[in-house]
């Protein structure tokens, strides 16, 4: 599996979907308590260490001859990627406020991204 797949399947790990929900929430906890600089940290260092880890040390193949496997290579596209980036911004941005709305609604983009292939009945 070259470097381009590896990064792709990654994506749908355990592990790494566990680090990037888990810490999304940390640091929205820590900048709606007004934590600005830990905040960042907590929501943006963790995640590439364990795209490292997960492409280094797990079992990808296993991965991409799933089910997700087979609908993210179809629908995790560069571009649905950039969605979800983009909800996550929406999110920290919305806590840093104190907007539940903003909030919501940055999720709701991070989900759309992930669910878009499933809503457009393919």
């Amino acid at each position: 599996m070259d470097f381009k797949q590896q990064s792709l399947y990654h994506q749908i790990h355990p592990a790494k979907l566990l680090t990037d929900w888990s810490t999304a929430f940390a640091a929205a906890w820590l900048l709606w308590g007004g934590h600005l600089a830990l905040g960042l940290v907590v929501g943006i260092v963790p995640a590439p260490i364990a795209s490292a880890l997960v492409i280094r040390f797990a079992d990808l193949e296993r991965l991409k001859d799933s089910a997700l496997g087979c609908y993210v290579t179809r629908y995790m596209t560069a571009a649905a990627q950039a969605v979800r980036l983009l909800g996550a911004a929406v999110f920290w941005i919305a806590a840093w406020y104190h907007s539940w709305v903003g909030a919501v609604a940055g999720l709701l983009v991070i989900v759309a991204a992930w669910s878009y292939g499933l809503l457009l009945g393919h």
